[in-house]
């Protein structure tokens, strides 16, 4: 767990070398406020996947795609620290069991909020939504902005990242890959 005294500290350590006063007024209180709200953005390293699934596996004769699309997403990039945010699409072929609907986002958001790049964000969702369900096949693309990207560097407002992961059936099959693409509108 992330102490709210240390994070405190350190903004208000960041203030001072960014010659600011966190006494002037409107930044009484700055730094206790950014320690909470970075509590909050990487809440995902106090979390773990058998507490976000919590047994919700489900039986099921299913054995055909099941996708939760647009499943918003924010985090922060590993190497700025600034935000990117955008939306996950997330797909899998039950055998035998099935997954509660609300777990995938939860998954998603478990991820998501720790420091990332987010070719591994892709990876890691992947990855888990694949162990938890042992799927026939598991595929996630996510679809992003990146502040670091249009807020510094070359400032491009207009540019998205894409990234996939296809494990299983929609690895090793064209056709089951090309549906899950087609389903999400890519």
């Amino acid at each position: 767990m992330m102490s709210i005294e240390n994070l405190t500290h350190s903004y208000e350590s960041i203030l001072l070398n960014l010659g600011e006063n966190p006494q002037r007024g409107g930044l009484l209180g700055t730094p206790l406020r950014a320690a909470k709200a970075m509590q909050f953005l990487c809440r995902g390293y106090d979390q773990s996947l058998d507490e976000i699934v919590n047994n919700a596996l489900f039986d099921a004769d299913s054995d055909e795609m099941v996708i939760v699309k647009d499943i918003e997403l924010y985090s922060l990039c590993e190497h700025h620290m600034l935000p990117f945010i955008g939306k996950a699409h997330v797909a899998y072929i039950p055998t035998g069991k099935v997954i509660g609907l609300s777990k995938i986002a939860r998954i998603v958001d478990m991820f998501a909020r720790r420091l990332q790049i987010q070719e591994n964000l892709t990876r890691q969702i992947a990855e888990a939504i694949q162990e938890v369900t042992d799927a026939g096949g598991v595929a996630v693309v996510i679809e992003a902005k990146h502040m670091c990207m249009m807020m510094r560097g070359v400032e491009k407002q207009n540019s998205s990242m894409y990234t996939s992961v296809m494990l299983g059936a929609f690895r090793e099959s064209g056709n089951t890959r090309q549906e899950f693409l087609q389903l999400i509108g890519r």
